[in-house]
């Protein structure tokens, strides 16, 4: 997200639904290239929950977000590590690789959905295998969203979750409105009005859905991999995770393009622009 307009995810309005779980960490084009070395060392110390975002496709914040992550568990952390690129419904999927599997590629090759560059991800995997780290899925299925769109933000929650995230209230106008602009800049501003809110509700169930399976963790501490939509602490998984008794300890790291990121993390990595397409020109031809 760190552009005057986003990268889309899929290649037209009518693949939007099948690819709502993979948009909250894409990038824009059009910003100037800015640099910054890795910092020697992890900031801070270990919280209980550690969100990371990415911009899917920057090879250099991959690289830098796991040599942090690595100095924190070789320095004797031992988190549960979530991750948005796993579907929550493969969760029994993923359990069964992590416990035959000797290497990240085996369970690329077991658990993989066709949505992510799973390389990119394989240092990561394999530092969790190495140090019997839990993995666990935190994204909605492509199904769940659909559903979400179709029949709202309530569609895929019980009652408790319902209680606990204050579903069977209006949403706050200042969420719903800094979503709503996220979606719509992601779209270029081409996205049809009539499905404007249905993806807005799918993005927070996602939120949603994260900051629930975060919670479920406890006692352990969590690391979040994920969109750097998704852990912006103003409208992000953040806002979701303490509106639960206990109150957590919450920390958020964006690694993100040049763009305008004041507030949105607690720490903030810069990186060089990604070279890619212009995710727009697909739409000018329309």
């Amino acid at each position: 997200m760190m552009y005057r307009v986003r990268l889309m995810c899929g290649a037209s309005v009518l693949a939007t639904l099948a690819l709502l779980s993979g948009c909250a960490g894409v990038a824009r084009p059009g910003a100037v290239v800015s640099t910054a070395a890795a910092p020697p060392a992890p900031v801070g110390p270990n919280p209980q929950v550690l969100l990371l975002g990415e911009v899917h496709d920057n090879q250099q914040g991959h690289r830098l977000r796991y040599e942090l992550l690595r100095q924190r568990v070789e320095a004797g952390w031992r988190p549960t590590i979530v991750m948005e690129q796993f579907d929550r419904e493969n969760q029994d999927l993923l359990d069964r690789a992590q416990k035959g599997c000797l290497d990240a590629q085996c369970v690329i090759q077991i658990v993989h959905g066709p949505r992510w560059d799973w390389q990119l991800y394989y240092p990561v995997i394999q530092l969790a295998l190495t140090y019997h780290l839990p993995l666990v899925a935190g994204n909605l299925s492509r199904a769940d969203a659909s559903r979400v769109v179709r029949d709202g933000i309530q569609a895929t929650f019980d009652p408790q979750g319902i209680k606990d995230y204050r579903l069977d209230q209006p949403l706050p106008a200042d969420l719903r409105a800094a979503q709503q602009k996220e979606i719509e800049m992601g779209h270029c501003g081409m996205l049809p009005a009539m499905m404007v809110d249905g993806m807005v509700n799918a993005q927070l169930a996602r939120d949603i859905w994260m900051a629930r399976i975060i919670r479920d963790q406890r006692p352990r501490d969590v690391v979040l991999i994920a969109g750097n939509g998704h852990v912006r602490k103003d409208i992000g998984v953040a806002r979701w995770l303490n509106l639960v008794q206990p109150i957590l300890t919450v920390r958020a790291e964006g690694y993100v393009e040049p763009g305008e990121h004041a507030g949105r993390y607690d720490q903030t990595y810069a990186l060089s622009t990604q070279e890619r397409p212009d995710p727009c020109a697909k739409f000018r031809k329309k």
